[in-house]
């Protein structure tokens, strides 16, 4: 497993382990995974279910029950497969509609964030560089949408370099979920605004830092982490476009923007997000035959009224 799959694993069973230990029922000599009974779950999951979503609730037996087979893989956690298989049924997902956009529109509104800092006279230095760094991350995700751990892991000179003057996303299989190399140069209508943001505002948000991650942090200079650049994204866009939209989202508008705009090109959504199986894609993101069914509805209902007049 990759480490961040590690981490995340070790996080949640961690999550149970606080419960039970803020209710008295941690066996601290107990084996490993050996917390882990039909009670205790029972317990945990009437907490779960007062607090968060079920798509979190699912989630976090889910993961729990995974954190518990590989401490120990001899127990039989059958018992919990099936506790986990009656809430995958019932959970219900947020609907993405409130949050969907398209690529072209995230695009827009990064590059006007950046114009409106670049130009801007009545805010400090320090104030304009934020801005037009996150609009720079907008409008470079959009376009470019690769997976937000390692969107804000990028470095200059490992996973994002210059090559012959092109500005390139190198991701090593290591790096990727699909464990396979991942290489996309960087579009030529962000070519200015990266090189304005290199040579003039990224140098205003390190301060004294000599980090080489294309992140930095307007409060330290330090690279940002993958909370902070999900956070910085969200708000902007909810500032810029009125909609908070997540990054997990702009996979969602990169899919859907292929099959509006080049339906003729089945694979392309696919190609963008990195996926082996187009169906992934279909099922997951794309949101387009549903815009199509609605453009085609006004169209039809627009010649409609014209007749009628």
């Amino acid at each position: 497993m990759k480490p961040i799959t590690l981490s995340d694993l070790a996080r949640r069973y961690g999550y149970f382990l606080d419960f039970l230990d803020r209710s008295g029922l941690l066996d601290r000599r107990g084996a490993a995974a050996g917390n882990v009974t039909p009670e205790n779950v029972a317990g945990y999951l009437t907490k779960l279910q007062k607090r968060v979503s079920s798509v979190t609730v699912y989630g976090s037996i889910y993961k729990l029950r995974r954190a518990s087979q590989l401490l120990d893989p001899r127990r039989d956690f059958r018992w919990l497969t099936e506790i986990e298989k009656d809430l995958a049924m019932v959970m219900r997902p947020r609907s993405k509609a409130d949050r969907f956009v398209l690529t072209e529109v995230l695009v827009e509104h990064g590059l006007t964030l950046m114009a409106e800092a670049d130009h801007s006279t009545n805010c400090s230095d320090l104030a304009r560089a934020r801005q037009f760094r996150n609009g720079l991350m907008v409008a470079t995700l959009a376009l470019h949408p690769i997976r937000l751990k390692n969107f804000a892991s990028l470095e200059i000179g490992r996973n994002f370099v210059n090559i012959e003057g092109q500005w390139w996303i190198i991701l090593g299989a290591s790096e990727t979920k699909e464990n396979r190399p991942d290489e996309r140069r960087l579009d030529d209508m962000l070519a200015p605004s990266l090189e304005k943001y290199l040579s003039k505002y990224r140098d205003v948000l390190a301060q004294k830092s000599e980090s080489n991650a294309l992140w930095l942090s307007s409060a330290d200079g330090q690279p940002m982490t993958y909370s902070a650049v999900a956070d910085a994204i969200k708000k902007t866009t909810l500032t810029a476009i009125g909609v908070g939209v997540s990054s997990h989202m702009f996979r969602t508008a990169a899919a859907s923007s292929a099959a509006v705009h080049a339906g003729q090109s089945p694979y392309l959504a696919s190609a963008l997000l990195h996926h082996r199986d187009p169906r992934v894609t279909e099922e997951h993101y794309n949101r387009a035959s549903s815009l199509s069914a609605a453009e085609a509805l006004r169209t039809v209902l627009q010649g409609y009224t014209k007749a009628e007049r």
